[in-house]
């Protein structure tokens, strides 16, 4: 039978690779880096509650539409029917 013919693969150079050391980057004097993720933070959990509280709003007036939509409905029916009679 006849069988393909591979191309040879060629084998890629070996490099050691040496850990570099990492340093922490240097505050500048005199100013407070804590003050600057707070507000970040506060910033995020506002927008959190935020979304939270308007999410809430959304489901509790898309409830109240269904609600309205079935009262609507039910009424028609019965004042359909009691035009029939």
């Amino acid at each position: 039978m006849l069988r393909p013919k591979l191309p040879d693969v060629p084998t890629p150079p070996t490099t050691t690779v040496t850990p570099q050391q990492a340093q922490a980057p240097a505050s500048p004097a005199g100013r407070p880096v804590a003050p600057y993720v707070d507000v970040g933070v506060g910033a995020v959990a506002a927008a959190v509650v935020v979304g939270i509280v308007l999410t809430a709003l959304l489901a509790a007036l898309a409830v109240s539409a269904v609600s309205v939509a079935i009262a609507a409905v039910v009424l028609r029916s019965l004042l359909s029917s009691a035009h029939r009679r």
